[in-house]
Order: C-alpha cells, then sequence, then structure tokens
C-alpha cells in the first residue's frame, strides 16, 4: 500500500522494457516519473508489490470516440457534457488507457457533430483537463466538405488547441447511398434533419467539391508547422494515400483496402487499425477484405486504437499473442510505444528512466481476458480493482 505516491516503489513485476524483454525487475518512480530500473526498496509503506503482474507501459489511445454514446446515448437523448466525460474519463483508466485522444468530429452536419457541439467538447476538454485522471487530448476528426469552418480550424491549430488532426470524407459513401436509395438512417438521426433536408444540405455541398483539395493542403501545412500529427481517414486507394503522404501526413488510418494499405506500408507510414476488428475478427463497417489480425500477421499496421470501444484496446494485444500473430511486447508495443511515437509524445509509450509513470498492472493468468489490477497515471494510482 502506498502512502507517500512522490516517490514509490513498484516491486516484484514482470516488466516489459523499452528493448522488448520482459523482466522480473523493481521500478522507482519519483514524482511522477520512472526515476529508477533495478533499484531496492525505499521501505514498506513505499511499495506497490506486483509480484506475478505483468507491469506495462500504459495504452496510449489515438482514436476513441465512445465518448459519443455517454453525451447522447440514444439518438436526440443528451446528457449534460461534463457529467459525460467524467463518466468517459472513469471508463478510460478502468480499462487501461492512460492517455486518450478523443475524435470530436467537426462536420458540416447539424447535431451529434456539428460546429456547436464540438465547440463545447473543445471548451469543456480545455476546463476539466486537468480534473480528469487519464491524460485527455483533442483529436480533431475534420470532414472535408465543411469548407466553412476552415479559417477557424487555422485558428485552433496556430494556438495549439488541437493534438491530432485527421482528415475524414464520408460524403462519398452518403452520396452512393443516395444515389443507389439505401438507408440514410445512420447519418441523418444523430443530425436532428428530416431525410429530405439532409439530402438538401448534401447536394449543396457536393456543387463545392473543387474546394476541398485545396482545403485539405492548407490546414495540412499549417498542422505541419506546429508539428502536429496529422492523418487520413478510411483511405480506400493507393493514389489518395501518396497524395496524404505528399502533404505530410503520415498516419493512415483504418486503409479500407489492401490496395491502400500495401500503399501505406511502401510508404513507411504508420498504420493505425482498430483493436475492436481485431476481438471481433473483421471490421464492423464490411470493409474489403481488411481483417486487423491478418493485416498485422502480413505486417500492415503497427498501432491499434479503440475506435468506438474502450475494453478492447487492452485486450487486441492478449487476443493477438494467442493467436500466435505476432509475441505479446510486439503486440503491446502497437497501443503504446508505436502510438506515442506517431502522437510525437516523446514522454510516454515506453518503461524507461525518465519517461512518464504511466503503468498499468495487469494478471498474466486470466484465461480469457484482459484483468487489469490497476493503473497508474503520472505515477498516481487512479485505477485499483484490488488492495495490492
Amino acid at each position: 500500500m502506498l502512502h507517500n505516491t512522490n516517490t514509490f516503489i513498484i516491486k516484484g513485476g514482470s516488466v516489459l522494457l523499452s528493448d522488448g524483454t520482459i523482466t522480473k525487475t523493481d521500478l522507482r518512480v519519483s514524482d511522477g516519473l520512472i526515476d529508477a530500473i533495478g533499484i531496492g526498496t525505499v521501505g514498506k509503506s513505499n511499495v506497490l508489490d506486483a509480484s506475478g503482474f505483468n507491469v506495462l507501459p500504459g495504452a496510449i489511445d489515438l482514436h476513441g470516440d465512445a465518448f459519443e454514446r455517454q453525451i447522447m446515448p440514444r439518438a436526440g437523448v443528451s446528457f449534460p457534457m461534463d457529467m459525460a466525460l467524467f463518466e468517459t474519463d472513469r471508463q478510460l483508466v478502468s480499462n487501461g488507457i492512460t492517455t486518450a485522444f478523443h475524435g470530436i468530429t467537426y462536420s458540416w452536419e447539424p447535431g451529434l457533430r456539428s460546429r456547436d457541439v464540438g465547440a463545447k467538447l473543445i471548451e469543456c476538454l480545455e476546463r476539466l483537463r486537468n480534473d480528469f485522471s487519464c491524460s485527455t487530448k483533442f483529436h480533431l476528426r475534420f470532414e472535408t466538405y465543411n469548407l466553412d469552418a476552415i479559417k477557424e480550424v487555422e485558428k485552433w491549430l496556430e494556438s495549439e488547441r488541437v493534438d491530432f488532426l485527421a482528415f475524414n470524407d464520408h460524403m462519398p459513401s452518403i452520396i452512393k447511398k443516395i444515389e443507389t436509395g439505401q438507408s440514410l438512417a445512420r447519418f441523418v438521426e444523430r443530425t436532428g434533419l428530416i431525410e429530405r433536408e439532409f439530402i438538401t444540405l448534401v447536394n449543396k455541398l457536393r456543387d463545392r467539391q473543387g474546394e476541398v483539395t485545396n482545403g485539405i493542403k492548407l490546414l495540412a501545412k499549417k498542422a505541419n508547422e506546429n508539428g502536429i500529427p496529422t492523418a487520413s481517414h478510411d483511405d480506400e486507394t493507393a493514389a489518395t494515400r501518396r497524395f496524404f503522404n505528399n502533404i505530410g501526413c503520415k498516419i493512415a488510418e483504418f486503409p479500407e483496402t489492401k490496395e491502400a494499405i500495401k500503399e501505406a506500408v511502401k510508404l513507411d507510414n504508420n498504420i493505425v487499425l482498430g483493436a475492436p476488428n481485431v476481438i471481433r475478427g473483421g471490421s464492423h463497417m464490411g470493409a474489403d477484405g481488411l481483417s486487423a489480425a491478418d493485416n498485422i500477421d502480413q505486417g500492415w499496421g503497427n498501432i491499434l486504437c479503440s475506435d468506438y470501444y474502450y475494453p478492447a484496446l487492452i485486450n487486441a494485444p492478449l487476443e493477438l499473442a494467442r493467436k500466435e500473430i505476432i509475441d505479446f511486447s510486439k503486440a503491446w508495443n502497437m497501443v503504446s510505444k508505436n502510438a506515442a511515437y506517431a502522437a510525437n509524445l516523446a514522454d510516454r509509450g515506453e518503461i524507461a528512466v525518465g519517461k512518464r509513470a504511466d503503468l498499468v498492472l495487469l494478471d498474466p493468468m486470466a484465461p480469457a481476458q484482459a484483468s487489469l489490477m490497476a493503473t497508474l497515471v503520472g505515477g498516481r494510482m487512479v485505477y485499483q480493482s484490488r488492495q495490492l
């Protein structure tokens, strides 16, 4: 049990070190940082007994939007944003996530993904950030047809309000559904519009297609100038991935075809795949041949994210190791070290002297799913499933 958390020892755990080895050793934590590895005890009152547990870097979630269900658990039913974000924070740390990028969509749509909701979310994150247990950051999912918002987003990038920028373009799939008479309910229900109004809005934006590429280039340039990592979302072709790579966008989020993912590999880009896809054995969107586990087996993917389901993130590396797709250390790097590198977070993501003490303790003997014993963020215990 810890009485003085400024300096303490995590003793006797099987520690995943930055070189990929798992070694039974002790860690000393001082003022929120890993101060020493392999050091002796400093007194019984300042010891966290990790015997029998794996001690791992905390999970870094580059893309998670499950918080939207806390805000709007049913279509048209909303709850106060502060309440929703604090509930999300509890879910994050109880699932071993120590750094979370909230994927906030700023779209041309009214409703849940509108400017008003997005701006309120940003304000809440900035106001409450120091009160959250999880290190919480802002991942702006910018819909590329949201042309009237480009000037505002430029200012956000200049003032470093954005920690990660992704370019989303759901317009082609919406247009396809309209043209083929498929249901638009999934899109319409979150907007508060009736279907006819939604289609009218889509057609108005469709006429401005020629402005989209310049808008993307402008925002990518601004992000690059300010050291903000950028990603493209749902690439379908090699040409699309090359375009984004050429404007400094080196992260491919959820490539939708083998053509696109192979191009990302060729370009040595970071490739983000969904942890839920690993657990479920395929994409919930039915993407062309893109089983995340199969692609990881081919070496096509180096980062996992929670996407829409937080518990999947720390369970996916265990699933990959159980199926002998990759070894556990490499699998865990996909939710920690690799994610930190892609997000320009040099202070976390691995267990090394001088890094943040963002750590999780897992019971390696759990038969079916990750058994999380404790989560520490900046050396502070923020979740504990039982007394250690």
